[in-house]
């Protein structure tokens, strides 16, 4: 099972310093972190926020389900739900791509009786000479559900040269 301590690492700062919480919008409405969703109300891509540090910069966000299958039971998570790339900043702190995602969307999913997940978003600055290609499925095709168990955020950070999380946001769902 990964370790993810990158997860660990972003996570204990954000409880340190708000100023790390990522915007994330989800039906039209910003989600407070631990807030509760409902998981029909969490199937669209959500919109992304943030005061970024720089704003000629690409970013990219990274999607996680830190509690698959159950939160007492994680031997198939994390489960990836989302990779983007290509976010620049606009007005007001918005993100937006329009570049071709490396791992399509997936709203939470949780099997019956399982408590609530963390769904967790994490914002990265894009390296410069990024190649999503290199990490996305041909043509543009959804990622599988294979290519998203036990999803190991350390090694492909390491392995796309991000750098550490500049913020992370994350709502509950089941």
């Amino acid at each position: 099972m990964p370790t993810n301590a990158i997860v660990k690492r972003i996570l204990g700062a954000v409880e340190k310093d708000s100023s790390k919480t990522l915007g994330v919008i989800i039906n039209g409405k910003a989600i407070t972190t631990k807030q509760y969703i409902p998981r029909a109300e969490a199937q669209s891509t959500p919109e992304i926020s943030y005061a970024v540090p720089k704003s000629s910069a690409t970013y990219l966000v990274v999607a996680l389900d830190l509690d698959a299958p159950f939160p007492s039971f994680g031997v198939l998570g994390p489960i990836l739900h989302w990779i983007q790339p290509g976010f620049k900043a606009g007005p007001n702190d918005t993100l937006t791509s329009n570049e071709p995602f490396i791992a399509n969307y997936i709203g939470p999913a949780p099997p019956p009786g399982s408590s609530p997940h963390r769904y967790t978003f994490f914002l990265f600055e894009q390296p410069e000479g990024f190649d999503a290609k290199k990490y996305a499925p041909a043509g543009g095709k959804p990622l599988s559900n294979w290519h998203r168990m036990r999803y190991d955020l350390d090694s492909w950070q390491k392995d796309a040269k991000l750098g550490e999380p500049l913020a992370v946001n994350y709502f509950l769902s089941n």
